[in-house]
């Protein structure tokens, strides 16, 4: 069983795996554990990850990247339309509601869902997995930030259906840190003891995020948490890049924003730059050749005006802190250390202003890169029954408030409840009652929905249907349980009704043993009708959702969020073709390169001058028509290619492996001979050794030894008349074959064990037990064992 854990970062993604050793961060196929969440589409195939990004500005139309906070909006927002304005691929509407990308792929227009590209990212990253596991991947848990809505936390696991993969838990950015953490301290305070607090502060690419987390030994306790999902490493390169595009406009009279590539490409300068000045004080170049229109553009930037720049930045990051610490009611004193993560908490000025807040130096101990990914692994191999984990315990918290309204018949009243306040501990289940004759209905939706970074305060609507009046005419008790589960999600679970009976023969027994004993009864039936997938003709549920809230979660069952398999069985297949036919080509170029630099080296000797330029001429020929008509060729021409340069190539290749090889080979030889030559030689001498050899055997090695050495000469003397530039006379395989045949005629013989001289005919004792006295034992053994009589022993023997 896999036990792998997914980062799904807004730039970047990593992969995290347990192995009997520990949790490990792989490797892509490009030896690097950071793959963009960038997705490419071309005219013949896709790409995914680091080729995918290497095309961003080639195929930016085509390219989807930045997509990952359009999980479960409507197309419609403002955060979207926003978004919309910066992206250089299109946006569209699906048909319900929600958001779309438009490619061109395979020289056909396509629509796909932001679910739908997640899940061809989550397939790169599986496949990842699975290449280092070298077994398939299903189980797996998968990151996503603290301040993700029922919706987006909906989505997001839709996506990892759409692939196959089993996703046990969608766990918290912060949460996964904290247990990476947590985990492997061994000075945690005991069970009993006063919790040790940590903050972890996480500032990515696109959001900042906080968390408060108690820990004691063998426990972890999600205090409190706050976000600004606004805010990132990419809000200071935008700063950058709005500086730069006034002053190429100022200096070079250039619109760079009228043309995407030219803004994309200074979108990637402006990330290095910032990166350099995370190490270096000093003034920094910003240099882009050809930017536009053939013009060479350059510019100079350093830290302290960069962070005069984000300066208002750099204060939205005391707010999350300062709610932070107003929702868990503690001071900074009582903070024990302040862990930080993610790709922009390098920057100086975050630090500092991180620190300052809280007094006291910032900690690095934990990857900043890798954290998310290793926690979401150990919380699968937590939840796994394949791996044998440290006990430790995960109390996560709810993000929002969230509260149920209920609507019924015109003469019941209508009510609002909060069934979960913020950072309640979850997952967590409740049970309300309710009072009722009719069906009624709840919607769900968040307390307060100035706290909640989405615009769409509904969670779902839930009717609980077959309620009718008691039998006495009064309103039936009805029991409802709702539920945060471990993906963060709030649902109505189950619903049931509760009767009160009489008993035969006894008394009416309180309301709380009937209760008691229906309910079990009641809640049966009630999980039994709330099955999604019943089978049961003409049943209904007693709870009902409606995935109808705008924009609605992802609906399986909906056209543009299903991916037919056969759809998905031909983009993968051509993926698979078109990598077959790139590495055909690539095939043939690195042919080329490689034999053009060998001929020029070790291989010269070993080819005529006729046959060298002969040979590369028709390297020159094949390397002008990759890069004209064979730049776009099927994969058997390519093949056929290469086949025509190996005609060449190969009998230049087998002579410089030939001449190699020889020496070696003939050395290995020469070595037996002079074993078997020196055994015969001590059978000569008498040598006790060999004495029991027949005189026989021996001849045939000494004849073996004496035919082999002269073959040996004489193929030495041929071989070293021959030129380099033509093929060898004997052959290494032929010089294996010999060596082959001289073992298996001498070393059966040489090799005899000498024989046991034989015993003396007088007994010897043997164990410390005279030969005739154990003779006499096994007799004795033999012999008819006694009857019993009474207490007298008789033997009889029976004679014919």
């Amino acid at each position: 069983m896999s036990v792998v854990g997914f980062d799904l970062g807004y730039q970047n993604c990593h992969v995290a795996i347990a192995r009997a050793g520990g949790i490990e961060t792989v490797a892509n196929e490009f030896s690097d554990r950071c793959t963009p969440a960038v997705v490419s589409f071309g005219t013949k195939n896709r790409t995914i990850g680091v080729a995918a990004k290497n095309q961003m500005v080639t195929n930016a139309n085509n390219t989807v990247s930045s997509f990952k906070r359009f999980h479960g909006r409507a197309f419609n927002e403002s955060f979207v339309q926003r978004e919309k304005n910066n992206l250089p691929y299109q946006l569209v509407t699906m048909r319900n509601g929600g958001v779309g990308v438009k490619v061109m792929y395979m020289e056909n227009e396509h629509l796909f869902s932001v679910e739908q590209i997640t899940a061809m990212l989550l397939t790169k990253l599986k496949e990842t997995a699975e290449s280092n596991l070298k077994k398939p991947v299903t189980d797996c848990v998968i990151s996503v930030p603290s301040f993700f809505t029922d919706a987006e936390r909906r989505s997001v696991l839709h996506a990892a259906q759409i692939v196959g993969l089993n996703c046990l838990k969608l766990m918290n950015d912060m949460t996964a840190v904290a247990l990476n953490y947590g985990i492997y301290k061994q000075d945690l305070p005991g069970p009993e003891e006063k919790p040790k607090i940590v903050v972890f502060v996480d500032m990515g690419h696109a959001s900042f995020q906080v968390s408060a987390c108690a820990f004691n030994k063998g426990k972890l306790k999600v205090l409190g948490s706050a976000s600004d999902p606004y805010l990132g490493g990419r809000s200071f390169d935008e700063r950058l890049v709005e500086h730069f595009c006034k002053e190429f406009q100022t200096k070079y009279k250039l619109n760079v924003k009228s043309k995407i590539r030219a803004l994309l490409r200074l979108h990637q300068e402006c990330e290095k730059l910032k990166k350099l000045m995370s190490s270096n004080s000093t003034d920094l170049p910003l240099n882009i050749e050809c930017f536009m229109n053939d013009i060479d553009v350059s510019g100079r930037m350093n830290r302290s005006d960069f962070e005069s720049m984000c300066s208002d930045l750099l204060q939205r990051i005391d707010d999350p802190l300062g709610s932070l610490m107003e929702q868990i009611q503690l001071q900074v004193e009582d903070v024990s250390a302040v862990e930080i993560i993610g790709g922009a908490t390098r920057i100086p000025a975050v630090k500092e202003r991180v620190a300052k807040f809280f007094g006291k130096d910032v900690s690095t101990t934990l990857n900043a890169d890798e954290a998310v990914a290793r926690g979401c692994a150990l919380q699968c191999a937590i939840l796994s029954p394949a791996f044998k984990v440290r006990e430790f315990s995960v109390t996560d918290v709810v993000p929002y408030a969230i509260s149920l309204r209920w609507i019924t018949a015109e003469d019941e009243a209508e009510g609002v409840h909060e069934v979960f306040c913020k950072n309640h501990a979850a997952p967590f289940s409740k049970v309300l009652t309710f009072y009722r004759k009719n069906p009624f209905q709840l919607d769900a939706f968040y307390s307060h929905p100035d706290t909640v970074p989405y615009p769409e305060v509904k969670i779902g609507q839930f009717i609980v249907q077959n309620i009718s009046p008691a039998k006495d005419g009064e309103k039936s008790k009805v029991k409802v349980k709702v539920r945060v589960n471990t993906h963060g999600i709030f649902s109505v679970s189950t619903a049931s009704v509760v009767e009160r009976i009489e008993v035969d023969g006894s008394e009416e027994q309180s309301d709380t043993d009937l209760e008691s004993k229906n309910q079990v009864t009641a809640n049966t039936e009630a999980e039994k009708s709330i099955q999604q997938e019943n089978s049961a003709a003409g049943t209904q549920s007693q709870v009902q959702t409606d995935d109808s809230p705008s924009p609605p979660p992802p609906e399986p069952a909906s056209e543009e969020h299903k991916m037919a398999d056969t759809e998905k069985g031909k983009m993968i297949l051509q993926d698979k073709l078109e990598k077959e036919r790139n590495d055909a080509k690539n095939a043939v170029e690195e042919y080329v390169y490689e034999f053009r630099e060998k001929l020029s080296g070790p291989y010269g000797r070993f080819v005529c001058e006729k046959d060298l330029s002969r040979f590369l001429a028709l390297l020159t020929e094949t390397e002008d028509w990759l890069y004209e008509d064979g730049e776009d060729q099927s994969k058997s021409v390519y093949v056929e290619k290469l086949d025509e340069l190996k005609k060449l190539g190969a009998p230049i290749q087998r002579r410089f492996k030939e001449a190699e090889q020889r020496p070696k080979t003939f050395e290995a030889l020469g070595q037996r001979l002079q074993h078997y030559a020196k055994i015969v030689e001590e059978y000569r001498n008498q040598s006790e050794t060999y004495q029991h050899i027949s005189s026989l055997d021996m001849e045939k090695v000494e004849k073996c030894v004496r035919e082999t050495m002269d073959w040996m000469s004489n193929a030495m003397n041929a071989q070293s008349k021959q030129p380099l530039d033509q093929d060898p006379v004997v052959h290494v395989d032929e010089i294996k074959a010999k060596n082959s045949l001289l073992d298996n005629t001498c070393h059966g013989i040489v090799s005899q064990p000498k024989p046991k001289p034989e015993s003396p005919k007088e007994d010897k004792p043997v164990n410390g037990i005279n030969q005739k006295e154990d003779n006499l034992k096994k007799d004795k053994e033999n012999t008819v064992p006694p009857q019993q009589n009474g207490d007298c022993y008789t033997n009889e023997m029976e004679c014919n």
